[in-house]
């Protein structure tokens, strides 16, 4: 007789099947399809010529259907909206550390492009507003200030 197996996915105990006896996932849907996509991620990075057949059914489908990226937009105008918000996101978080990089940090060390401390944000707002509102500050460098605000609210600085 088969003895009960815990679910590597949910931690239910289950009995496996008599026709599968080396049955290790129980049988709930959700669990079913972690584990075939577990196996389908583990094939892809393993076997070559699965992953070839996978990206070459990938590209019949796309063929099959120009204008679906297109359409999908036009029925769903929010996801379109929260995309563009996240790419700008992103522009502006590629900005900031290329600005950063290129420019030494407060103990006039290179820096990997990231304000981590409130000491190093405070640095930063000092000398900042040291230069006063001038109209040569660049967008980048007010979006770092604020960055620089974002990182001290996040870690409870006190001003």
């Amino acid at each position: 007789m088969s003895k009960f197996r815990r679910c590597p996915y949910c931690q239910d105990s289950f009995l496996p099947s008599i026709y599968r006896p080396q049955q290790v996932v129980c049988s709930q849907p959700e669990c079913q399809g972690r584990r075939r996509a577990d196996y389908h991620r583990k094939k892809l990075a393993t076997d070559p010529e699965y992953r070839q057949v996978v990206r070459e059914s990938q590209k019949q489908w796309w063929d099959e259907h120009p204008q679906y990226q297109k359409q999908r937009r036009q029925a769903n105008p929010k996801l379109v909206e929260n995309n563009r918000q996240r790419q700008r996101q992103r522009d502006k978080a590629r900005l900031l550390q290329r600005l950063v990089r290129n420019n030494p940090s407060a103990g006039g060390r290179p820096s990997d492009g990231r304000i981590r401390t409130c000491a190093e944000a405070k640095l930063f707002l000092s000398r900042s507003r040291s230069l006063g509102p001038n109209s040569q500050t660049s967008e980048a460098e007010r979006f770092r200030s604020h960055c620089a605000l974002r990182t001290m609210m996040q870690k409870g600085c006190r001003t």
